[in-house]
C-alpha cells in the first residue's frame, strides 16, 4: 500500500525551486445533491478544466485535471467540500518465508454457514478466475485501469505480472485444494490496481463505486496508502458504503510496529480495519555468549530464509569496507546507516560471507526490504539487540547459533498500529493472521505476510455471519467480530488497543454470540491536563439477540486512580432489546504523560465482552510527514507527493552526499505550509545526477519532523 504525499521540516535556509509544470488530478467532493450545480458552475467558469470521472454512489463528487492555479478557483466554489490530490496505491504484502498453516477453517469445514448466498466485492489487482479453486464462485467484476469487464491479474507482456488479488480471493473463498474461510461465498473482483500493484485514488474510489452498484454485501480492500488521517477520498468513500449497509474490511498497513502508522483507507471509522498477528510459527532466534542468550530476529523483505545458520560472527560496522576483509563462511553485523541495505549485503556476499545481520542506528525494531534477491540471508535486529551483540564480538564471543520457538497470538512486527490523528480513533479494530499465508496464485500457490492477508480473514468471517444472519447492519457484524475477538498479551500484558484493537478474530465465538454491543469501541479524545479535571458522558448499546432475558454488569479493566467509570451496578435487556447505557469518565489530575487505554469488561454469566477505550491527558505528538515518495516523470522533471495531517511553518526537501552527509542543496523549501497533500514537479539539472541522501522535513513551533529516504537521480 503506498501514497504520496509532503513532509516538511523547517530550519534551512529558502532556495527557490523552478516549477516545471502546474498540471495536476484531484478529486473533488462536493455537498449532498449539488453535484450538478457545481459542474455547471465549472463549464460556464472555468472550462479549461477537464472532468475525468463522476462518482455519486461512494464518493459525493469527481474527478479532475487542470492548472494548479485554476484548480484553487474549484475549491473556492460554492457546495465544494474538499479538493484532494490523486495519490498511488499499491499493494499491501511481503513474500514470507513457506509456511503451511492450513487455512483457519477446519473447525467450520463441517459447519452449515459457509458464505453461500453472500457477495463478496474484492478491489485489488484483479483475480485469476480461471484458478481451480475460484472458478466456481467467480461472478464477475469490472477492471477501473483497462475500463472493460474483465477484471484478470496483469499478465507477462502486459507490465509487471500481478498475483495479490488471486491469494486475498483464495483466503476468502478458495474452493477446491484450498478451501477459504467463506468456501461458497460469491467472489466479484475489481481491478484498482494495474502492473506491479499500482493504482490511484481514481482508480480504487472508481471500483468502489462499481461494487456498489453490483450490490455486493461486502468489499474487501487489502491496499492502502500512507496518510494516516480520516479525511482521504478513499476513507470518505469506505464510510458512505457502510452507510448504504455495505460492510467494507481494510488492512491496516504494514508500516509498523510504530504508533501513528495506520493508513487509509484503514483510517476510515465505520470500516473494520484489520491488523496482522502471527498463526502458529516456528520464530527463529539467534545465541551467544556463555549464558547463551537469545535474540529474535526478524527476516529481511526478499532475503532467502535464514535457515538454522550458525558459525563465527565479526563486526562490520557500516559495511562499507568489507572488501579488503576476509570474510569466508562468516557472519556479518552491520550497523543501519550510510549506504542501502542492499548494498551492505551485497558488499559482505562479494567478500565472502554467508550471512548478514543488520541492526538498527535508532531505538527500536524495524523491518528492511532489499531491492533485489540475494545469494545470502539477510535478518535485522533492533539498536538495543546489535549493540548488545557488538560487545560480545569485542569480549570474544564469536560465534552464534540458531534456535526456533513456537509462537502464536503475537502481533506482527510491520502490522500498522494507530491511533488515528486528529479523529483520535483506535485503529486497527480487530487483528487476523497475516504470517506466512498459504493461498491462491496465479497457476498454483504460494506463501504471503502482510495486514493484505489479514484483511480477508475478517472479509470472509462476515460472510459467514452475514449467512447466519442476513438482516443484520454492518454495525451488528462489526460489534459481533470485535465483541468476541481474544485479547493479545505480550509478556503476559495485554497490548495496547491501538495496537491490536478489540484482539484476534474467534469466528466460532462470533457465530454463537447471544449479545452485540456497539459502538464496539470507544474514542475518548483528548480529555483533561493537570490544571482541571474533566467528566464526559458516554453512550453505549447493549443487545441481547437471545431468546431470554440478560443482566449485564459493567469492570473498567485496568483499574487507574486517574480515569474513573460510573455505570449502573447491573442492566436488564430482554429477549431481543436493544438498550441505551449511558456511562460517565472522568479524569482527575491526569498527568501528561499522553495516552491512556484500556477495556471496558461487559459480563454475561461466564461471557465477557471486551469494548477497548482509548484517551490522551494532551494533544498527542505524533509524525510531521507521512507518505513521501518522489517519481520521474520525464526528462528533468520530477514529481514529488506529501501528505502533512496537521499546517507547518515551514517543510523542506534537503540533499546530502550519501557517504559524507555533506550538504549539498534544497530540492524544494515552503513557508506556511496548509494541512493536507502536496503533489509538486520541480526540475532536476544534470549536475544533480546520482545518488543523495535527502531528508524531508517539517517544522511548527518548536515541533520539528523528518524522514530520510535514498534518491537517485537520473536526467536521461
Amino acid at each position: 500500500m503506498r501514497t504520496t504525499l509532503c513532509f516538511f521540516l523547517a530550519f534551512f535556509l529558502y532556495v527557490p525551486v523552478t516549477q516545471a509544470s502546474s498540471e495536476e488530478t484531484v478529486m473533488v467532493e462536493v455537498e449532498a445533491q449539488k453535484l450538478p450545480a457545481v459542474l455547471q458552475q465549472i463549464r460556464q467558469h472555468i472550462p479549461k478544466l477537464t472532468i475525468h470521472s463522476i462518482f455519486q454512489e461512494a464518493f459525493y463528487g469527481f474527478s479532475m485535471q487542470g492548472n494548479k492555479a485554476e484548480l484553487k478557483n474549484v475549491a473556492a466554489l460554492p457546495y465544494v467540500k474538499t479538493v484532494s490530490a490523486v495519490n498511488t496505491f499499491h499493494v499491501d504484502t511481503n513474500e514470507s518465508i513457506p509456511f503451511v498453516m492450513g487455512n483457519l477453517t477446519d473447525e467450520l469445514r463441517s459447519s452449515q454457514y459457509t458464505g453461500k448466498g453472500v457477495k463478496i466485492g474484492i478491489i485489488d489487482t484483479g483475480i485469476d478466475y480461471r484458478h481451480p479453486d475460484l472458478k466456481e464462485n467467480y461472478r464477475g467484476g469490472y477492471d477501473t485501469i483497462d475500463s472493460d469487464d474483465d477484471p484478470m491479474e496483469t499478465q507477462k507482456g502486459q507490465g509487471t505480472p500481478t498475483v495479490h488479488g488471486t491469494h486475498v480471493a483464495g483466503i476468502i473463498a478458495a474452493n477446491g485444494k484450498l478451501k477459504g474461510i467463506a468456501p461458497e461465498a460469491s467472489i466479484y473482483a475489481y481491478r484498482a490496481l494495474g502492473p506491479g500493484g499500482v493504482g490511484t485514488t481514481e482508480s480504487v474510489v472508481m471500483a468502489i463505486e462499481k461494487a456498489v452498484k453490483d450490490k455486493v454485501d461486502i468489499i474487501n480492500l487489502s491496499l492502502g496508502n500512507d496518510v494516516n488521517g480520516p479525511d482521504w477520498p478513499t476513507s470518505i468513500a469506505l464510510n458512505k458504503v457502510v452507510e448504504k449497509g455495505i460492510v467494507a474490511v481494510t488492512a491496516s498497513g504494514n508500516a509498523g510496529p510504530k504508533k501513528w502508522t495506520v493508513g487509509a483507507p484503514g483510517t476510515a471509522t465505520r470500516a473494520i480495519s484489520v491488523g496482522a498477528s502471527t498463526p502458529p510459527l516456528s520464530i527463529p532466534y539467534i545465541q551467544t555468549g556463555r549464558k547463551k542468550q537469545e535474540l529474535c530476529i526478524e527476516p529481511m523483505k526478499d532475503s532467502i530464509p535464514w535457515e538454522k545458520i550458525s558459525g563465527k560472527i565479526v563486526d562490520g560496522e557500516l559495511g562499507t569496507n568489507l572488501g579488503i576483509r576476509k570474510l569466508k563462511d562468516k557472519i556479518v553485523l552491520l550497523e543501519r546507516g550510510r549506504i542501502t541495505f542492499t548494498e551492505k549485503v551485497e558488499n559482505a556476499q562479494k567478500a565472502g560471507a554467508k550471512a548478514v545481520i543488520i541492526y538498527n542506528n535508532v531505538p527500536g525494531d524495524f523491518t528492511g526490504k532489499l531491492e533485489k534477491k540475494l545469494a545470502i540471508p539477510v535478518v535485522s535486529l533492533s539498536m538495543k539487540d546489535g549493540k548488545w551483540l557488538q560487545k560480545q564480538i569485542k569480549r570474544g564471543n564469536k560465534h552464534i547459533t540458531t534456535t526456533y520457538h513456537q509462537q502464536v497470538d503475537t502481533m506482527a512486527p510491520f502490522s500498522s498500529r494507530g491511533p488515528v490523528t486528529t479523529s483520535w480513533e483506535i485503529k486497527p479494530d480487530v487483528v487476523a493472521p497475516g504470517v506466512a499465508i498459504y493461498s491462491t496464485v496465479p497457476d498454483g500457490y504460494m506463501s504471503f505476510q502482510g495486514t493484505s492477508m489479514a484483511s480477508p480473514h475478517v472479509a470472509g468471517a462476515i460472510a459467514l455471519l452475514k449467512q447466519k444472519h442476513p438482516s443484520w447492519k454492518p454495525h451488528q457484524l462489526k460489534a459481533a467480530l470485535m465483541n468476541t475477538a481474544k485479547q493479545l498479551t505480550k509478556n503476559k500484558q495485554p497490548y495496547h488497543v491501538y495496537e491490536q484493537g478489540s484482539g484476534r478474530i474467534q469466528v466460532d465465538k462470533a457465530l454463537a454470540t447471544e449479545t452485540l454491543v456497539y459502538p464496539s469501541a470507544l474514542s475518548l479524545g483528548i480529555m483533561s491536563s493537570r490544571t482541571h479535571s474533566e467528566r464526559k458522558e458516554v453512550s453505549i448499546f447493549i443487545e441481547n439477540v437471545s431468546n431470554e432475558k440478560k443482566k449485564y454488569t459493567i469492570n473498567p479493566q485496568p483499574k487507574n486512580k486517574e480515569i474513573q467509570w460510573e455505570f449502573p451496578k447491573a442492566v436488564y435487556v430482554k429477549a431481543h432489546e436493544r438498550k441505551k447505557v449511558k456511562l460517565y469518565v472522568s479524569t482527575n489530575n491526569l498527568p501528561d504523560k499522553g495516552t491512556y487505554d484500556g477495556f471496558l469488561e461487559i459480563q454475561e454469566g461466564e461471557r465477557n465482552i471486551h469494548v477497548p477505550y482509548l484517551l490522551f491527558g494532551k494533544k498527542p505528538t505524533f509524525p510531521g510527514i507521512m507518505g513521501f515518495q518522489i517519481i520521474k516523470k520525464k526528462d528533468q522533471i520530477w514529481e514529488y507527493e506529501v501528505y502533512l495531517p496537521e499546517a507547518v511553518d515551514e517543510f523542506g526537501i534537503a540533499l546530502y552526499d550519501p557517504v559524507t552527509y555533506a550538504f549539498h542543496s534544497y530540492l524544494d523549501l515552503q513557508k506556511n505550509v496548509p494541512q493536507g497533500a502536496i503533489k509538486k514537479k520541480v526540475s532536476v539539472n544534470k549536475e544533480l545526477t546520482g545518488v543523495y541522501r535527502a531528508i524531508i522535513f517539517s517544522k511548527k513551533g518548536k515541533k520539528e519532523d523528518a524522514i530520510e529516504r535514498y534518491i537517485q537521480f537520473t536526467t536521461k
